[in-house]
């Protein structure tokens, strides 16, 4: 079986939840997209609102893994369930959710790298 392509999408609540204040979002975003094993990476202003169900109608693929780094898994996995089954993927084997809220960016760094370690 072929080894699924990654994105890395970073959802940033706006930019403004203050769980992102110790993190360089164009610091961590540009490291993850020029030296980490993704296809892309970008960041995206809020998954959770409507043009982030729009967004995902339009961006999933059943050949890819997502890693999304963002708030907590769990709120993750509630908040696009319906956008990834919509798009027929199963959101426990195409979706990696990472909480990287109150980190340093080095710290966010290290998490990414070993979930895409953790992902094969």
């Amino acid at each position: 079986m072929e080894k699924k392509k990654v994105s890395f999408i970073f959802c940033v609540c706006t930019g403004k939840c203050p769980g992102f204040k110790d993190l360089d979002m164009w610091d961590f975003i540009n490291i993850i997209r020029a030296e980490y094993p993704v296809e892309y990476a970008f960041i995206h202003p809020m998954l959770c609102d409507e043009d982030g169900e729009r967004f995902f109608a339009d961006f999933l693929r059943k050949d890819r893994l997502y890693v999304i780094g963002g708030c907590a898994p769990v709120m993750q996995k509630k908040l696009f369930r319906d956008a990834f089954a919509k798009a027929g993927l199963d959101i426990s084997k195409d979706m990696v959710s990472l909480d990287v809220r109150n980190m340093t960016t080095e710290k966010a760094l290290e998490t990414v790298k070993k979930a895409l370690e953790a992902a094969g």
